[in-house]
């Protein structure tokens, strides 16, 4: 018996811990955007957080770097969103709380339905971040990221399936998002809001967003029944297409949007 209350006890004790370490993460990372007028310190912060990672022989890094890439990718965007969201004092701290819930609930959980919530997580956030800052670079450095961002968030969703091809397909739409990555540094239209700096709500973001919905989707269906089943992928595709088609049609105009 008080073998079970020690063990209680120390659960208790490693919980709490884990806790106040990941909001700690959340608000030093919070804290640096405050103090320093350079992202370079917060994504050393970010980084230094997955020391875990490199915690192992060195055989075993590149399969670890893979699968903590879509935890990477949101403590990354967190920070450039952070920065972007500079003397808009009420969105760093809601994205600060965002991040926490990431931390805290959304990260640790591997049931499937959470597995594809942080893969498109990581995929929104990434883009939007990257759209955010690379209106001035070489078109092949935002292809890079956009393929990087694709593959590492599609490796993470079929991880979860017993898959025996997760490279191959992970590396194809890697390929897709490289494209639209392509398509979007020569087309790209985001959205201001109200009260958030100079984060701008990215058309990109919302169309990988929804392709990659759909996409899930069918794969899903495909992988349950051995064949696509219009039933399952029905409502994904009519929500999605009308959602770009919408987005396409009537929002892409100087007034609403910034090119």
């Amino acid at each position: 018996m008080e073998f079970l209350k020690s063990s209680k006890r120390r659960s208790f004790v490693s919980e709490l811990i884990y806790i106040l370490l990941n909001v700690a993460l959340a608000v030093a990372v919070l804290v640096v955007v405050w103090a320093i007028d350079s992202p370079i310190a917060a994504f050393a912060l970010v980084l230094l957080s997955k020391w875990r990672v490199l915690a192992v022989r060195p055989r075993y890094w590149f399969a670890n770097v893979q699968a903590n890439l879509v935890d990477i990718i949101v403590g990354i965007s967190v920070v450039v969103l952070l920065y972007a969201a500079s003397h808009a004092l009420a969105a760093q701290i809601a994205l600060t709380v965002l991040y926490v819930g990431w931390l805290l609930y959304i990260k640790p959980r591997s049931k499937r339905v959470y597995i594809a919530i942080q893969a498109g997580t990581a995929l929104f956030l990434g883009v939007t971040a990257l759209m955010t800052v690379s209106y001035d670079w070489f078109a092949s450095v935002v292809v890079l990221f956009m393929w990087l961002i694709g593959y590492s968030t599609a490796r993470h969703v079929l991880g979860s399936y017993d898959e025996a091809h997760i490279s191959f397909y992970s590396l194809v739409w890697g390929l897709v998002m490289a494209e639209l990555g392509w398509l979007a540094y020569h087309w790209a239209f985001a959205y201001g809001l109200p009260g958030v700096g100079n984060i701008k709500l990215s058309q990109t973001a919302i169309i990988a967003l929804a392709i990659s919905f759909v996409t899930e989707r069918v794969y899903t269906s495909y992988v349950k029944h051995g064949s696509v089943r219009s039933a399952d992928v029905m409502l994904p595709v009519l929500l999605s297409v009308s959602l770009i088609l919408v987005i396409l049609g009537f929002f892409n105009n100087v007034s609403i949007g910034t090119s």
